[in-house]
C-alpha cells in the first residue's frame, strides 16, 4: 500500500505498471474491457487508446470523486459502484462476457491527500476512511465498538502490527475516557505503545482499519469467483496487488480456482481444477525506473491469467 512519505502531493494517481498492464490484457479493438478500479482514469484513458470505434470500456469505482476525471467518450460505461458487484452491473447493461479485466487495488494518491477522508496521517480529520461514503461503517466505529479479540487480529492480519496485541489492548482501556473521534484524538490514545518509527507504525495501523472498513478482502474474493464467469474464452484479468494478503488471494485463485488449501490425499487424485491458465509464474514488479518516479509502486505486484 502507499506508505505516508511517498505521497506525490497534487497528483490525483498516477497508474502503476501502465505498459505491463497493456502488454498483459492483449487489448482487442473490438473488444469490452473492464476497469475495476478507475480512480484517476490513467489505466482506462491508456485502454481507450487501443480500442477501435466499436470497443467498449465499462469503468467501476465506489469512490464519487472519481467521477471527475470520466472522459468525454460514448465507448466509456461508467458505474460508481464496489467492483464487487462486477457480474450484476454488468448485466444490467445486457454484457455477458468481457474481453479483459483490470484491477488495481489498494488507495489513490487522491484519497491521501483529501484530509477530511481520514485517511491519512499527515492531517487531522474524523477517522473516516470509507472509499464509498454511502457505507455506515468508519474507522471510529471499528475503535469504538470492536473486542479486543477482533482489534488484535485485525491489526496482526492487515497491518503487520508488531504488538498488534498490546495495541489493541491498549485501545480498549483507552475509549472509555479517551475520545478517539479524530486522527489526533487516536494518536494521543495509543500514543504509550507506538514502537520504532511512529510515521512507518501510524501508516500500518492506519493500513489495517481501512482495510477492515472497505471489507477490501472480501470484496476481492467476491471479484476473483465471478472471474470465470465473465471473462469471454482467451479473455485476460490482470490484478495489481500492494499487500502480501491480496497478492496470496490473487495467486491462489488464479492457480487453482479456490480460496481453499489443496490437501494430499493418497488413494484419490482431489486436485482442484481452475478455468483461469496463469500467465505469470511469478508476478511482475514495476522496474527501478519507475519506482524511483512513482514511490507507490515500490510494492506493486502484478498478476495476469487467461480464461482458458
Amino acid at each position: 500500500m502507499v506508505a505516508e512519505s511517498d505521497m506525490e502531493e497534487g497528483v490525483y494517481h498516477i497508474p502503476v505498471l501502465l505498459q505491463e498492464c497493456l502488454e498483459a490484457l492483449k487489448i482487442v479493438p473490438d473488444g469490452i474491457y473492464v476497469d475495476c478500479t478507475f480512480g484517476g482514469g490513467g489505466h482506462s484513458r491508456a485502454i481507450l487508446e487501443k480500442l477501435g470505434p466499436n470497443g467498449k470500456l465499462v469503468a467501476f469505482d465506489q469512490d464519487a470523486d472519481a467521477a471527475q476525471n470520466l472522459p468525454t467518450d460514448k465507448r466509456v460505461l461508467f458505474l460508481p459502484h464496489n467492483f464487487r458487484h462486477l457480474s450484476r452491473f454488468l448485466r444490467l447493461h445486457k454484457i455477458t462476457a468481457v474481453n479483459g479485466i483490470l484491477a488495481d487495488l489498494g488507495v489513490s494518491s487522491h484519497q491521501f491527500d483529501e484530509a477530511a477522508r481520514g485517511f491519512s496521517i499527515r492531517f487531522d480529520a474524523d477517522l473516516d476512511m470509507r472509499m464509498d461514503t454511502r457505507s455506515e461503517l468508519t474507522a471510529a466505529m471499528v475503535l469504538k465498538q470492536y473486542s479486543e479479540t477482533a482489534l488484535h487480529q485485525l491489526f496482526e492480519q492487515y497491518g503487520e502490527v508488531t504488538n498488534s496485541k498490546t495495541l489493541a489492548r491498549t485501545i480498549v482501556a483507552n475509549r472509555a475516557t479517551m475520545p478517539m473521534q479524530t486522527i489526533q484524538q487516536f494518536k494521543a490514545a495509543i500514543h504509550s505503545v507506538v514502537k520504532g518509527n511512529p510515521n512507518k507504525y501510524l501508516a500500518q495501523v492506519f493500513q489495517a482499519l481501512r482495510i477492515e472498513v472497505n471489507d477490501e478482502m472480501g470484496a476481492l474474493k467476491e471479484l476473483l469467483q465471478q472471474l470465470p464467469d465473465l471473462l469471454a474464452p482467451e479473455g485476460r484479468v490482470a490484478i495489481i496487488t500492494f499487500h502480501s494478503l491480496e497478492d496470496r488471494l490473487v495467486k491462489q485463485f488464479f492457480k487453482q480456482g479456490s480460496f481453499e488449501l489443496e490437501e494430499e490425499h493418497p488413494f484419490e487424485n482431489r486436485k482442484q481444477v481452475s478455468s483461469l491458465k496463469v500467465i505469470t509464474k511469478k508476478p511482475i514488479i514495476p522496474s527501478a525506473g519507475e519506482q524511483k518516479k512513482n514511490s507507490r509502486a515500490r510494492s506493486a505486484k502484478l498478476r495476469v491469467a487467461e480464461k482458458i
